[in-house]
């Protein structure tokens, strides 16, 4: 079949390098796609966000089924769009796709049905923000409501901090209409992972758990960002675990969903805090993660074609879908600046100087008239190493990392330094 990947993260390389794989994949179309992708399918010039450009390119292309790779396709009605017209989507149509879009949908849909996460209020003024945020204790959490590329969370460790950050949201429109409102939340204290199921809104099936890095700098410093890299399992989200959180979390808010009048189908995503009084809730996704789909992947040994097909027709229940018990490590080069204004445009060198079995995921890559892969983006490429164990996993990311260049080329080097192993 002829199948179209909707992005052009290091995601939708990963999505691309796992569907090629599928025997039941014909011909693959990326949109728009990057220098990653045009290695494994035709990239078409065609923005993400352009609903009806998409729509008319799948028709063109007699596209068979299609993958949305990012979040703001899904807000605009992509599915809804495709659907209507006779093509087979994966992911959660337009009303679904709030539990990402809006945080404050999220949040009170977690509120109403009893599904755990942090105390937090709601903002559309911001001198009743202002005036709330100097009563709280700190440190806080001061959220846009809206889509901002994961850079829209910001926890403020001081009152001073929050009141910038209120700011910056509300009154400078850092995230332009996604700062219409704000949620002022409780800071949760704890470890952190992710779990993402697949779900045809009634069967769901958790995928292996992931840890992500949010913060640009080692050590959890510097600014949030979408994301500098992930390992996967996660050493501490033991099977009980796991099953306390489908029980307490994902099953809830999937019934939830259905019973507001929107049933999700596709993967829900829970990013959750593991504290005192057990897992909560810090944000929903309702897509692939980056980096977690760059670790989680490789790892998935059940055909994933049949996997979105078994989604798309309510089927799920019908697949035993099984994972390697591998370790995967995933660690991302960014450029100097990211995630604040920076260069593009460099030449990348090593790439064809890694091991055949390391992987390497283009994010904000391009190729110039010359065909030379250069730098477009902020987060540039993600090295995946994978092994028996973390070590194994990560001793293999780096050695292959030393091989890539680019001007300003940074990344963490604490990605997977596991606790119970240092």
């Amino acid at each position: 079949m002829n199948i179209l990947i909707i992005g052009n993260g290091a995601r939708e390389h990963t999505l691309a390098w796992k569907i090629s794989q599928s025997t039941k994949t014909d011909k693959l179309f990326v949109a728009p796609g990057n220098a990653g992708t045009s290695a494994l399918a035709q990239n078409l010039p065609i923005s993400a966000e352009d609903v009806p450009a998409l729509t008319k390119a799948a028709q063109e292309n007699k596209i068979d089924l299609v993958m949305v790779g990012p979040e703001v396709p899904l807000t605009k009605g992509i599915v809804d769009a495709l659907t209507e017209i006779g093509i087979p989507t994966f992911g959660p149509q337009k009303g679904a796709a709030q539990i990402e879009g809006s945080k404050v949908f999220a949040k009170e849909l977690m509120f109403k049905y009893g599904i755990p996460c942090a105390r937090s209020a709601t903002f559309t003024s911001f001198e009743e923000a202002l005036n709330y945020v100097k009563q709280q204790p700190i440190p806080m959490v001061i959220k846009a409501d809206g889509l901002a590329a994961g850079k829209g969370v910001i926890i403020a460790t001081s009152q001073e901090q929050a009141i910038q950050a209120l700011s910056d949201i509300m009154q400078k429109k850092a995230f332009g209409e996604a700062g219409d409102k704000v949620l002022v939340e409780e800071c949760l204290v704890g470890r952190e992972a992710s779990l993402l199921a697949f779900t045809d809104g009634k069967t769901l099936s958790p995928m292996v758990p992931a840890c992500d890095y949010k913060r640009a700098l080692d050590g959890d410093q510097g600014l949030n960002t979408g994301g500098m890299g992930c390992y996967s399992p996660s050493e501490f989200f033991t099977p009980e675990l796991r099953e306390q959180v489908m029980g307490t979390v994902m099953k809830p808010t999937i019934e939830a969903m259905a019973k507001e009048g929107y049933p999700f189908k596709g993967i829900l995503y829970a990013g959750l805090m593991m504290t005192a009084d057990g897992p909560k809730v810090l944000e929903f996704n309702a897509r692939f993660g980056d980096p977690e789909t760059q670790v989680i992947l490789p790892l998935l040994k059940t055909d994933i074609v049949d996997i979105m097909q078994a989604v798309i027709d309510d089927n799920l229940s019908q697949i035993n879908i099984e994972w390697s018990d591998d370790a995967c490590v995933g660690v991302v080069l960014a450029a100097d600046e990211y995630p604040e204004s920076y260069q593009k445009g460099f030449p990348i060198s090593g790439l064809s100087d890694v091991d055949e079995d390391a992987l390497v995921f283009h994010a904000g890559t391009d190729s110039d008239t010359n065909g030379q892969v250069i730098t477009s983006g902020g987060r540039v490429l993600t090295v995946v190493g994978k092994g028996q164990d973390y070590s194994s996993a990560r001793e293999k990311v780096y050695q292959n990392i030393s091989r890539i260049n680019f001007e300003g080329c940074r990344y963490r080097t604490d990605i997977a330094i596991i606790k119970s192993q240092s």
